[in-house]
C-alpha cells in the first residue's frame, strides 16, 4: 500500500517510481537504486546548505535505504559480492555518521563515486 503523499508532485514521483520498478530487470533495479542514492545525497547536501534539517534527514534516510537495498540484492559471499558488501556498508556508515556530524566532503565523494560506478555499469550494458 502506498503511503499518503504530501502533494501532487510527491504522488507523481511515487507513481513514476512504482511504474519503473514493476517488471524491471535486476540490472534496471540496480541502476534505479544508484540513481535514487545519487539524488538523495544531492538532496541532503542541498537541504543542509539551505538550513532545512527535516529535508536533510529525509534525504539521508532515503540514501541509507538505497544502500541497504543494494546490499540486499547481492548474491553470494565471495569475490565481487564481498567487495560490494564492503563498499555499500562503508558508504552506509558514512551517511549515517553525517546524521550526527555533518560531513559534506565525504557525502560529495560518495555521491560522485556512485555516479561514476553507475555510468560505468550503464556503459557496459
Amino acid at each position: 500500500m502506498i503511503a499518503p503523499a504530501r502533494n501532487a508532485a510527491d504522488t507523481y514521483r511515487t507513481v513514476d517510481f512504482d511504474a519503473r520498478v514493476i517488471g524491471a530487470s535486476p540490472a534496471d533495479l540496480t541502476d534505479l537504486c544508484y540513481e535514487q542514492l545519487i539524488a538523495a545525497l544531492g538532496s541532503a547536501i542541498h537541504a543542509h546548505r539551505h538550513a532545512d534539517p527535516a529535508s536533510r534527514s529525509n534525504a539521508l534516510s532515503r540514501a541509507v535505504s538505497c544502500l541497504l537495498a543494494l546490499e540486499m540484492g547481492i548474491a553470494g559471499q565471495d569475490g565481487i559480492a564481498a567487495t560490494l558488501r564492503d563498499l555499500y556498508g562503508r558508504a552506509r556508515a558514512s551517511v549515517l555518521a553525517s546524521v550526527l556530524e555533518w560531513d559534506e566532503p565525504t557525502l560529495l565523494r560518495i555521491r560522485d563515486d556512485f555516479a561514476e560506478i553507475r555510468q560505468a555499469l550503464r556503459a557496459s550494458r
